[in-house]
């Protein structure tokens, strides 16, 4: 009895090694998409698909990153500077409903002329084929290791395979079909556009062409964005036919599609390119033999996406036999740990599918979007949404496909000065909560959320924190301008509040959220908190980065001396950390941003070791704001609760991200996950994936407090684990980190750039060959250096400054590095 007992134990782990190897980091579905958010998507950072998997008529809904309504235009209103200080007058004398109602009507953008260029899809292609009806064996899948999706099914004993990738290396989606027995492959191809603003015909008898122009966006904003699709369909042993708009294959056992996108869009002031020659250009890699193109696709991939993983699981998963949509359903009951793998690579994947240097920034939907008329018109939303899609490029080891929000914020400097001068009457640069393709830089929507003149900031510590993962003071220079125009806004920009004293911004909001217990429907106020934790990290960034390059001394006299007149951070009367300057707060609102937390995430100006009081007051208002919220908003809580180093918590909120929302479920809350793992907000926002990713990442390793911290927030369910690439400020690399029964066990840190690695972990250490020091004082290396913003402590009616906390140095080691050097590291 037990040799047969150990015989079918033998046998199962074979199978559950065979499925595993079989599934693998795949999303693999039993039934084909009925719902766009069923579909699964591939992408090569400039054009993207979302691929059905339909045996009768499949879908490749197809998008280009630069198509979108509308053409380069000015989004500023010139009735803002003639009203600006009535504006703060009303403020100042506590009527913001009137402040509001006078922004309304003279700060925001006429809507009718134009409220931000919806992003456009580029149409599908579809192939339909024939007495495909009563299929079996059906299984669709998206390889997220390799970025290619396939689609398997039998038909009358025949099997049909389709495979599909969107080549980074040849710029095509290529799509392949197959038949195991010659003579029974027979589909239609034709390419179709939601509106019938588009011309379609058939070239070369093998080549189905679509061109179209984008429509209007506004009165003002017309549609000059022109765009043209072609698809080369070729068969080795079948007949291609063709008719006006359609192209056919009989008799075939295997055929290839190429298909091509292009635009006259050159810059967000140029769109006279030509987009034949374009198209002429792509086309010249179609009829590449597929698997040679299909190699070439997967190793480019592979450089990006093998730099980092991550194992939670000492076993074969058991759960590898589930369809992904069921492992979704079931996570909260099950111990499905590689699914938590799989959702955090699925992050990596999509930042690599939509961001390549040289492209667009990934905006609300990625690259992704079948809809004339999107949600949020698919832009960039910069009160949150933009930057927290690249919020995983520097620790998740994804340092170039930061470039391309790089560059946005240099063409929004550039835009953005005559914004500011022309709104404010500012020197610098100055963006407002919302851009498109053309960089609108003025205010749009209601002054509710849009009066907000904040997102320059937000952005530029992107810039800098590409600096403080890398070190490289070449890259410093060439943005420095983009740091330094940001500031001189904001030294024109900030006025002396006269019931206080305090330097503030003024107008301004609160990211779509009011003191609706106190000030109801009125949002308009000064020295909102979050606004003070992003002009105190510009000023101290550019500061910075001042004195690196030896620039401009009294401008960061000036920079310093007005960081010390910005409003402190308030702890208030429910002992919350102030979203206001005055103690507003309902501890029973559960708005979906948390907008004054920003100083613990993404910010490192509040934290456990610097500011106990101001993070116990972020906890606080953690708690009170709740778990329960949109997709997105739960990927920030995830890393705010990772930086509070409660990794149990952190992890409830993965829990609550990973509950399955019907694809068809497009509004509402609270939000979840998709089939097809898109973050549902409800509906589809990509920053959701992006911030879980993140906050994963900031559950095993955390560098923004001074230090380098190791397994910060490791939840008791991840008992063993390992991970591999992360990067931390300082240029350090975590080239393995393994745990064991919630401890660490070993680590290996590359230095790439040399300097002191300061580290802190729970345990004692030692070192292989290296001297090790017990961390006195302020971390030698200055790319380590932190800011701590002052507290101030509700008192009856008044509020008391607190003194600077001494930082705690426990558990703290510093290790002097070489570049390129490996530090070995164990517990004792």
């Amino acid at each position: 009895m037990k040799m047969k007992s150990w015989f079918f134990f033998c046998l199962y782990l074979v199978y559950a090694a065979t499925i595993q190897a079989q599934n693998g980091l795949k999303l693999w579905y039993n039934q084909p998409a009925t719902h766009w958010n069923s579909a699964l998507p591939l992408g090569n950072g400039r054009i993207g698909a979302m691929v059905f998997g339909s045996p009768l008529d499949e879908e490749f809904q197809l998008n280009e990153e630069t198509i979108s309504k509308g053409s380069p235009y000015d989004n500023y209103s010139k009735n803002a500077l003639p009203n600006l200080q009535k504006i703060r007058d009303y403020v100042f004398a506590d009527r913001s409903d009137l402040a509001q109602a006078l922004a309304d009507s003279t700060m925001m953008f006429d809507r009718s002329k134009g409220k931000g260029a919806p992003y456009q899809p580029a149409g599908s292609l579809h192939v339909a084929f024939e007495n495909h009806n009563d299929y079996t064996n059906y299984r669709r899948e998206l390889d997220i290791s390799n970025a290619v999706s396939r689609v398997t099914y039998d038909v009358a004993g025949i099997t049909y395979t389709e495979e599909a990738f969107t080549s980074f290396t040849d710029q095509l989606l290529m799509i392949r079909y197959t038949a195991s027995e010659k003579g029974h492959l027979n589909f239609t191809a034709r390419l179709t556009y939601p509106t019938d603003n588009v011309s379609r015909r058939t070239e070369n008898g093998n080549t189905l062409v679509m061109t179209g122009t984008t429509e209007a966006s506004g009165s003002q904003v017309p549609g000059q964005l022109r765009f043209r699709v072609n698809a080369l369909v070729t068969s080795k042993d079948g007949l291609v036919t063709f008719n006006d708009t359609l192209l056919s294959v009989k008799g075939a056992s295997e055929a290839t599609i190429y298909v091509a996108i292009a635009t006259n869009f050159v810059n967000y002031h140029d769109i006279t390119a030509n987009p034949d020659e374009r198209i002429a250009t792509y086309m010249a890699k179609a009829g590449r033999d597929f698997e040679d193109a299909k190699a070439d696709h997967i190793a480019f991939f592979k450089k990006q996406f093998n730099r980092v993983k991550l194992n939670l699981t000492s076993h074969q998963s058991l759960f590898s036999d589930k369809p992904t949509d069921e492992r979704i359903r079931d996570f909260s009951s099950s111990n499905d740990l590689n699914l938590i793998e799989t959702y955090f690579q699925f992050g990596r994947y999509l930042m690599i599918c939509s961001s390549q240097p040289g492209g667009q920034p990934t905006n609300l939907q990625g690259i992704w979007n079948g809809k004339m008329r999107p949600a949020w018109s698919c832009r960039y939303t910069l009160n949150i949404n933009a930057e927290m899609n690249y919020w995983p490029a520097e620790s998740c080891n994804l340092p170039e496909l930061h470039e391309p929000f790089i560059h946005m914020a240099r063409e929004l400097s550039e835009k953005g000065r005559e914004t500011a001068r022309a709104m404010y009457n500012c020197r610098g640069w100055v963006t407002h909560h919302n851009t498109d393709l053309w960089r609108m830089t003025g205010a749009v929507d209601h002054a509710y959320s849009g009066a907000w003149p904040m997102a320059g900031a937000w952005i530029c510590q992107h810039v800098w924190q590409k600096y403080l993962f890398c070190g490289d003071v070449e890259y410093l220079r060439s943005v420095y301008p983009i740091l330094r125009g940001a500031s001189e806004f904001f030294v024109d920009y900030l006025v002396r509040d006269p019931r206080t004293g305090y330097q503030v911004v003024c107008p301004s909001v609160s990211p779509e959220n009011s003191p609706k217990l106190y000030r109801p429907k009125q949002n308009i106020f000064a020295g909102i908190t979050m606004d003070n934790q992003l002009v105190s990290d510009l000023f101290t960034n550019t500061a910075a980065a001042a004195s690196i390059l030896g620039k401009d001394v009294m401008f960061v006299d000036t920079l310093l001396a007005l960081r010390s007149q910005l409003t402190p951070l308030r702890i208030g009367k429910h002992c919350q950390l102030q979203e206001w300057a005055e103690d507003w707060d309902n501890p029973d609102d559960h708005h979906r941003h948390v907008s004054h937390l920003w100083g613990l995430y993404p910010g490192a100006e509040i934290s456990a070791t610097r500011s106990p009081e101001a993070f116990e007051a972020v906890k606080t208002s953690l708690t009170q704001r709740g778990d329960p919220s949109t997709g997105w908003s739960m990927g920030w809580k995830v890393c705010l609760w990772a930086r509070l180093l409660d990794g149990n918590h952190a992890y409830q909120l993965i829990k609550n991200q990973l509950s399955l929302v019907p694809a068809e479920k497009e509004s509402g809350t609270p939000g979840g996950t998709y089939p097809n793992m898109f973050d549902a907000h409800p509906p589809f926002q990509i920053d959701g994936n992006f911030g879980c990713t993140a906050g994963i990442a900031e559950m095993l390793v955390q560098s923004h407090d001074g230090f380098v911290h190791l397994l910060p927030s490791l939840p008791d369910e991840w008992r063993n684990g390992e991970v591999s690439g992360l990067r931390t400020i300082g240029g350090f690399v975590i080239e393995r980190l393994v745990w064991k029964d919630g401890r660490l066990k070993e680590a290996r840190i590359r230095s790439t750039i040399g300097g002191n690695l300061r580290l802190r972990i729970n345990d004692g250490i030692k070192v292989n060959n290296k001297t090790i020091t017990i961390a006195k004082g302020v971390n030698p290396n200055p790319l380590f250096a932190v800011y701590t913003m002052p507290v101030q402590l509700r008192k009856g009616d008044n509020y008391v400054s607190l003194p600077l906390s001494t930082p705690i140095l426990d558990n703290l080691y510093d290790i002097s590095t070489q570049i390129g050097e490996t530090i070995v590291i164990t517990t004792r």
